[in-house]
């Protein structure tokens, strides 16, 4: 007889879905089942990864595939998929009701349904605890956060040391480049048991669209948007931090964007706190910069001004709620989260700065201990 029990059900690589990380603590490249069933996390795993699987992974039970497969030989199932194997294990733990994440492979929800069983999908985070760091987590992002401080400074090290000529840079007898920057801020957090990708190293009007990840020659009195989000290969949390630098003489629209945006952050710290409407603090920031001048619209056919969101949760990913943005989050203590107002327009160029801060009963803690300097 079914029970009305429902049962969590996910089918992923671990390496690249954070939710079935977190339910596990397991990292595995390939596919696996993982069934919570009335509180007990069973794995259904290969045997290349069945031994590794059973000293490392935080389940209950760890059972092979093979072993699936055998007792469906034995019952004549041909031919045995995923579905079947996932049809047995549920079915010998009598349940038909299942809640899988809103990217659940519809392969597997289609013959899942057709053989009877009632499926609910959850928005992420599937697991909704994940938003809400313990001090564990808190320090394993404080960790990645110091290693990207640590290959931002190595960064800037070179941009002060680099001469200027014209309008180039020149570090040690060559042209600086976008390309050689990132090489050195990826290499040092590679050193440093950190991975980037797609960091932005963007100068002049190709900081004006804010995930133009940069290209070519770096130039010398132009904005030079500095944007690293490295993961940890050890613990998997994420650190983001955007800096904004000029090397040499920042114009003056420069220098009044970048105050403003430090102003915006500012207004955001202020109003941070557990229960805080993430709407409401974005709104706050578009309108200061809006009274000082610093308008929001299309402009020939781009976009200027402030026309991102304020901020963003991190952890496991990158990007996590809560949003504090146009919607309506409401941000929890034990929530970490970035505050990165920016400002972009073409005859200046564009300025972000991004720091995380801890959202806590009256306020927020920052995270971030990285200076920010315009002018280098």
């Amino acid at each position: 007889m079914a029970s009305n029990h429902e049962v969590k059900l996910i089918i992923a690589a671990s390496e690249r879905d954070s939710n079935l990380y977190y339910a596990t603590q397991f990292l595995a490249p390939d596919p696996f089942i993982f069934a919570e069933i009335r509180g007990r996390k069973i794995l259904v795993m290969n045997e290349l990864e069945l031994d590794r699987a059973r000293t490392q992974a935080r389940a209950h039970e760890v059972i092979p595939t093979s072993k699936i497969v055998r007792k469906l030989r034995d019952r004549g199932v041909k031919p045995i998929t995923t579905t079947e194997i996932i049809h047995f294990l549920l079915k010998e733990r009598g349940t038909h009701r299942l809640l899988v994440p809103a990217d659940f492979p519809i392969e597997y929800a289609d013959g899942l349904r057709a053989k009877g069983y009632h499926i609910r999908f959850k928005q992420d985070p599937f697991f909704e605890e994940r938003l809400i760091k313990h001090k564990k987590e808190v320090e394993a992002i404080c960790k990645t956060q110091r290693q990207t401080e640590r290959a931002v400074r190595e960064a800037i090290r070179i941009l002060k040391k680099a001469k200027i000529k014209g309008r180039c840079l020149i570090y040690k007898g060559k042209k600086l480049t976008s390309e050689y920057i990132k090489q050195v801020i990826n290499v040092s957090l590679m050193k440093s048991g950190c991975i980037a990708a797609h960091t932005i190293i963007a100068c002049g009007k190709q900081g004006v669209d804010p995930h133009n990840q940069g290209q070519g020659l770096l130039h010398a009195h132009e904005s030079i948007i500095m944007d690293v989000f490295p993961h940890s290969s050890h613990t998997r949390y994420f650190a983001d931090m955007t800096r904004t630098v000029v090397r040499g003489k920042a114009s003056d629209k420069l220098k009044r964007m970048h105050r403003a945006v430090r102003e915006g952050q500012e207004i955001a710290f202020s109003r941070i706190r557990d229960g805080a409407d993430g709407g409401k603090i974005h709104e706050a920031i578009f309108r200061h910069f809006e009274r000082l001048g610093f308008k929001t619209g299309e402009i020939g056919g781009r976009m200027q001004g402030f026309f991102h969101g304020t901020g963003h949760g991190v952890g496991l990913d990158i990007h996590e709620p809560p949003r504090i943005s146009r919607g309506r989050d409401i941000l929890r203590a034990g929530q970490v989260v970035t505050v990165e107002p920016g400002l972009y327009y073409l005859d200046a160029g564009g300025i972000r700065i991004e720091d995380m801060v801890l959202v806590t009963k009256t306020g927020c803690k920052n995270l971030t201990k990285f200076p920010k300097i315009l002018e280098l």
